[in-house]
């Protein structure tokens, strides 16, 4: 994930008790998805260059793979992060608390 703050993220609405609601936390995920989706077409596109580069200049050593790899392991952690990643709900709470007593 980014390390730049996202303004409307924080700029939004919580409730009183400073948890998020619903609306809110669909949105943020609405917007993980969109982010993510931009991600990949970037990722396609930068690494279509660079393999372009390393084609016309004379296809050695496949360099491209490190960024190829490194990238998309980046790309892998924020899909799961988009896709798996669930808010915490009052069970979670109350079954790591029962497990502390």
């Amino acid at each position: 994930m980014s390390k730049f703050v996202d303004h409307e993220l924080v700029s939004q609405e919580v409730e009183p008790s400073g948890a998020m609601t619903e609306r809110d936390w669909a949105r943020q995920r609405v917007q993980r998805k969109r982010k993510l989706r931009d991600d990949v077409v970037a990722y396609v596109a930068v690494n279509m260059f660079l393999t372009g580069i390393w084609v016309f200049t004379g296809a050695g050593y496949f360099w491209p793979g490190w960024v190829l790899a490194g990238w998309g392991v980046l790309l892998l952690l924020d899909t799961w992060t988009v896709y798996h990643q669930r808010p915490i709900t009052d069970a979670d709470i109350d079954r790591e608390m029962s497990g502390r007593r």
